[in-house]
């Protein structure tokens, strides 16, 4: 006579860092911060159509307290760096960025000096998702590409 004997049929043993990355990555919260095109693609992500509510993420947070996944879509200039900062800075950890669009990810078609040459430089990047504007397809691989990164996760890692 064990402790299993007494428990039944119905008991379910995992390991503590499956059973978090499990919660987290089907209850994404993300902040958009949409600056141009790539917006627009993530309005149509959210949309009937794509709905990323299938995939967890579908509580859009405007608040970088209430979020836990930064999407950065379009093109960033060197006067809205601290804002983007700041916002990165005010989310709760574990946190999470996806950089969406060409412009985000390197600059786009934009080499001039007041245009951020990719946001990697000053926040870290977690997923890119490539195009111009990217395809809503795109974003919802990107989604599962981070799904991918926090399942190899670690509790103990998380500051």
């Amino acid at each position: 006579m064990g402790i299993e004997t007494g428990l039944g049929d119905g008991i379910l043993t995992t390991k503590l860092d499956q059973a978090v990355n499990w919660a987290r990555k089907y209850s994404l919260w993300p902040m958009p911060f949409g600056t141009a095109c790539c917006a627009v693609e993530f309005m149509s992500v959210v949309s009937s159509h794509y709905d990323l509510a299938r995939f967890g993420a579908e509580v859009v947070r405007f608040s970088p307290r209430q979020s836990d996944l930064m999407m950065v879509m379009g093109t960033i200039n060197y006067k809205m760096l601290p804002i983007l900062t700041r916002i990165y800075h005010q989310m709760c950890e574990p946190k999470w960025v996806i950089a969406i669009g060409a412009c985000a990810c390197s600059g786009g078609m934009y080499d001039n000096y007041s245009v951020v040459q990719g946001i990697d430089q000053h926040i870290p990047v977690d997923v890119y998702v490539p195009g111009c504007p990217p395809t809503p397809e795109g974003i919802i691989d990107g989604i599962l590409k981070l799904w991918e990164k926090i399942d190899t996760e670690s509790v103990l890692d998380w500051k």
